[in-house]
């Protein structure tokens, strides 16, 4: 699926949009299984993700998302979903190895005409690793077209390194928005079905969805599982899953019982 022009496309940018990995009526299939979950679940917890940083790029405003870990947990259609082949031949093309392990993966919901943005951030600080294999997959359940907050990036951040990030009162890090504003980056409308993968190093984040619709999105992180974490941080429960190949390592045999 993945072509060599694609790959040394990703290697120079950082990131790389993948059309079609799903197809648009399993996507429908899967934007379901998302509000459906998320029905559940909040009557037991909050489900709330806005960061307090995103004040500063809504004037104050109201806004809502709504998100959750690990929805493999709770779905077996996502299950299915990290193993499928064709999600994993692009993540192991791109990884450069046929081994991928799972970080977490995280659901978003941004509600239709008041979804919450994200300043422009790295995801290294909340997991950094040794050898920065971490990259992220973001499978679009809707169309994100730029007005409904399509993800945006800057494209060749990966080669910066990690950068000095500002830290709100939610745990969120993020650049600052007068130096780093949402509206620089480089947006990536997506369809249906559509994977987009970037580096934890890429410099990323989206705006405010002022659509009529909603934007249903699964984040999956993963790495190579011969990079270890500098820090003991961001545990998550299904974290050494193997989605492709196999781990070499053996660290963490004998550590389930």
């Amino acid at each position: 699926m993945i072509q060599a022009n694609e790959i040394e496309f990703y290697r120079e940018n950082g990131y790389l949009l993948v059309k079609s990995v799903i197809t648009r009526d399993g996507a429908r299939k899967l934007r379901r299984e998302c509000h459906d979950l998320a029905a559940r679940l909040s009557a037991h917890a909050n489900l709330d993700a806005i960061w307090q940083s995103a004040k500063e790029l809504t004037g104050q405003k109201k806004t809502t998302i709504l998100h959750t870990h690990n929805v493999q947990l709770y779905s077996a259609a996502f299950t299915r979903l990290l193993v499928d082949e064709r999600f994993t031949s692009a993540a192991a093309a791109l990884l450069g190895s046929p081994n991928v392990q799972l970080h977490h993966t995280k659901m978003f919901i941004k509600p239709p005409e008041r979804g919450s943005p994200f300043p422009l951030h790295q995801d290294v600080h909340y997991f950094p690793y040794a050898r920065h294999s971490m990259f992220a997959a973001i499978l679009h359940f809707d169309d994100a077209p730029p007005e409904k907050d399509c993800v945006r990036v800057v494209p060749g951040s990966q080669k910066r390194g990690p950068l000095d990030h500002r830290s709100d009162n939610r745990g969120g890090f993020f650049l600052p928005t007068g130096q780093f504003p949402i509206e620089s980056a480089v947006a990536c409308p997506a369809q249906s079905g559509d994977v987009l993968f970037f580096s934890y190093l890429t410099i990323h984040g989206s705006g405010m969805n002022t659509s009529d619709e909603a934007r249903t999105t699964l984040l999956v992180q993963m790495r190579d599982p011969t990079d270890l974490p500098t820090t003991d941080v961001h545990r998550s429960a299904g974290q050494i899953t193997m989605l492709s190949g196999i781990d070499p390592t053996g660290i963490y045999h004998g550590l389930t019982g």
